[in-house]
């Protein structure tokens, strides 16, 4: 359980650790602890926990339970609240209003007596709605007592669709007739590799993905990776030229589609087991609502019985540049800094194989995204779903939690880091977590540069003379390595090789020479 303590809920961490032996992980910001809970949740399809007290407490969780809400990430947060006797306190608010504008839920505890079931209820909603839910918890239950029981709402949620239907025929007649298609896999397909592999293959169709499955096919000859904006010059040029495109558990978000460039004249058939995703944020011309794997099992049994012959698009790509992104062209840039995409380059060459990728927001974040790896789609995570920058330490440190044998790689921002990341990378500290942070220091905020110098503006309220990152996080008790020169470039990389703790790499950047986000 994640958290941070204060008098309507301290009694309850002390019994949850004390007499129940629980983990209890304490943060120094609220919002952290939610944070720290969506990870967990995230990447051990499990629960996450978090707690907080009252009143200010909890409103410095909001844009956390937001982000939770936007990322259908479920988890829960248990609340402490000001008694209904204690109506002067200055920490009383209508905490089930504060909820309702992120997207959250609410679950108000009834009575001691209820305080088992309630819970469970939490848990249950959290799971079957896909969101935070929050557990109001008075203050003046923790001192009552009552004969505990163990209750469990199961979960119903094994996939038992039958495909049939006059969309189902549709949607394997455009399959069927296409001549250049691409499978293209979103969140909801994770788990279904081997599926739509098998699907792709028979096709002779290329493989993608969107930013949230990156990594799927990592090893597939003819994975091009992130699908969309994010895609390298190959890619592009591939999607614009296929005719069809099914998604398997993707939403299509503009950034997935160019904005909708990319699938202009395509027909576009979309599988998702939420109705609520087929047309969000573009309109197929066929959709399937099912289990990815079961839909994709069964597009392949009709073509199989129609005697379809494979497509052949695969064999008009060049598969050794479908994934290739433009090389750096120098090591160095104005002003003593390192060259942003040459210091990716050499970082994707030596940071641990086994890694868990996370990184925060900001437009440092796209060539990221494109030049460092992550081993498969579960071992990824980033912090966009609400366009925060500042998350992404947080949910580094929720990541080391539910992956405790395998090191966590985590890139911020200059910007992001001095938000939050300065709050808890001692909680790394403290946890002795295997964690390495590079901070992006370009001295700015980067999207306000971009457009203070695309207007011809003096772009000097956008930048910062920040402190040392490298010198903070040795001062926090980590390690620090500041970056401005190949030769240091090769100092972190020995530090990466010897970390015993927490380990910060700050890249000090030029802030004219940082790739523009691709958007």
């Amino acid at each position: 359980m994640f958290g941070l303590m204060g008098d309507a809920n301290l009694f309850m961490v002390d019994d949850f650790v004390r007499t129940h032996s629980g983990t209890f992980v304490p943060v120094a910001y609220e919002g952290s602890a939610v944070i720290m809970a969506l990870s967990f949740s995230k990447f051990t399809q499990t629960i996450g926990v978090a707690t907080v007290t009252h009143g200010p407490a909890l409103t410095n969780c909001i844009t956390a339970l937001t982000e939770g809400a936007r990322g259908n990430t479920p988890m829960v947060l248990l609340a402490g609240d000001t008694p209904v006797t204690d109506p002067q306190n200055l920490q009383n608010i209508d905490q089930r209003e504060v909820i309702k504008a992120t997207g959250s839920g609410f679950l108000q505890m009834r009575s001691v007596e209820h305080a088992s079931e309630d819970t469970a209820k939490a848990i249950y909603r959290a799971r079957v709605e896909r969101r935070p839910v929050v557990l109001n918890m008075p203050a003046d239950f923790m001192w009552q007592e009552i004969e505990h029981k163990q209750v469990v709402y199961p979960v119903f949620d094994e996939p038992s669709v039958v495909l049939e239907g006059d969309s189902h025929d549709e949607a394997i007649g455009i399959i069927a007739s296409a001549k250049r298609p691409v499978v293209l896999a979103g969140a909801g397909a994770i788990g279904a590799e081997a599926e739509l592999i098998r699907l792709a293959e028979r096709l002779e169709a290329p493989l993608a993905t969107t930013l949230k499955a990156k990594a799927m096919f990592n090893e597939h000859p003819h994975n091009m990776d992130i699908f969309g904006t994010l895609s390298s010059p190959t890619a592009y040029e591939a999607i614009d030229i296929a005719d069809c495109v099914i998604a398997f558990g993707a939403s299509l978000h503009h950034f997935t589609t160019d904005r909708g460039k990319l699938l202009k004249g395509k027909r576009v058939v979309m599988i998702n087991k939420e109705i609520t995703e087929i047309g969000r944020n573009f309109h197929p011309d066929a959709a399937l609502i099912g289990d990815t794997a079961v839909a994709a099992k069964d597009i392949l049994h009709w073509l199989d019985e129609a005697e379809i012959d494979g497509s052949g698009f695969i064999q008009e790509l060049d598969s050794k540049t479908l994934t290739s992104h433009p090389a750096s062209t120098r090591a160095t840039s104005e002003g003593g800094t390192i060259s942003y995409v040459y210091a990716l380059e050499e970082l994707e060459k030596v940071l641990p194989a086994n890694r868990i990728l996370v990184t925060d927001g900001g437009r440092f974040m796209t060539e990221v995204w494109c030049r460092i790896t992550a081993p498969d789609a579960r071992s990824f995570v980033a912090s966009t779903d609400f366009g925060s920058i500042g998350l992404g330490l947080q949910y580094a440190i929720g990541a080391g939690f539910a992956v405790k044998d395998r090191p966590i790689v985590m890139f911020t921002g200059d910007g992001g880091f001095m938000m939050a990341g300065i709050n808890e990378f001692n909680t790394a500290v403290r946890q002795n977590q295997d964690l390495i942070t590079v901070v992006c220091n370009d001295s700015a905020y980067g999207a306000e540069h971009i457009q203070f110098v695309d207007k011809n503006m003096n772009p000097s309220l956008a930048q910062f003379e920040w402190p040392s990152f490298a010198d903070i996080a040795t001062a926090l008790g980590g390690q620090g390595v500041k970056v401005t020169t190949p030769e240091e470039l090769d100092k972190a990389v020995a530090a990466i090789e010897a970390r015993t703790g927490p380990l910060l790499i700050e890249l000090k950047l030029d802030p004219d020479d940082v790739p523009r986000m691709r958007a």
